[in-house]
């Protein structure tokens, strides 16, 4: 059975939703399943249309947090207000405290991906904020990282958004730029980091280790690894002490001393 992704996302001018159509794309590449929502909004109509935002997306509203439940995991598309969550977010997670209580979000891989202004607007402080939210829950965050993408975001001769702490954008880039963005540069985080988070999961519905992510049934070359002898792991003790005893506990190539 596919894991169960679900992307929550607040987006008021659209640079968000940008990245959810991505992160979605990548997750369903990889094999999962993806179903997307948006936390409510907390501003009135005359506040919205005094700051231009455009209409809402047309994707289900998450009032009720118990609807995560059922998900392996979770991706939640930023947009940052100061370097941290926006308040409609907050008020979504204010309403989250049966799920803290019951530990009902424990265990489950959650990632972020974010939208600023400027560059240093809180392209990675934003994320780093979420990971209080995180934590309380019991959480278990996956981050961009470089591997699959250090080309990118070492690639300093053109501005583009995104960190090790996940997928991003600036805002402005979206002024006209937005097609020679989705050609290979500023998106280009957005699926990988949605690959990461399915190989994070298949990994652990392989080794059991549960949280409600699906288990796969080992391939064969698994199942004779799983099975090797009880001698056969028991006669490698006396060369592993023997090992940490020349080199120290420490595990420096020579001893060291502790004091």
């Amino acid at each position: 059975m596919a894991p169960k992704v679900a992307i929550v996302f607040y987006s008021m001018y659209g640079h968000i939703l940008q990245l959810v159509d991505e992160e979605a794309r990548g997750i369903r590449e990889a094999g999962g399943v993806v179903d997307i929502y948006q936390v409510e909004e907390t501003l009135s109509e005359d506040v919205l249309a005094k700051m231009h935002a455009p209409p809402k997306a047309n994707y289900p509203i998450l009032s009720d947090p118990k609807t995560l439940e059922q998900y392996d995991g979770f991706l939640f598309g930023i947009p940052t207000r100061y370097g941290n969550w926006p308040a409609q977010f907050k008020a979504f997670w204010d309403k989250t405290g049966g799920q803290w209580q019951t530990g009902a979000f424990w265990g489950k891989y959650a990632g972020a991906f974010v939208s600023t202004a400027t560059p240093g607007g809180g392209q990675e402080s934003t994320v780093i904020s979420a990971m209080s939210t995180f934590v309380h829950h019991g959480m278990i965050f996956v981050p961009l990282g470089y591997k699959t993408v250090f080309g990118t975001l070492a690639d300093l001769t053109e501005v583009r958004g995104g960190s090790p702490w996940g997928a991003g954008t600036f805002a402005a880039l979206f002024q006209g730029a937005l097609a020679r963005l989705r050609a290979g540069q500023g998106l280009l985080a957005s699926p990988h980091q949605a690959e990461l988070h399915m190989t994070a999961w298949w990994r652990r519905g392989q080794e059991a280790v549960g949280g409600g992510a699906p288990v796969t049934e080992p391939s064969q070359t698994e199942q004779k690894s799983t099975t090797q002898p009880p001698k056969q792991q028991t006669s490698t003790e006396p060369q592993h002490k023997e090992e940490h005893d020349k080199s120290g506990p420490c595990g420096l190539p020579v001893k060291c001393i502790l004091s």
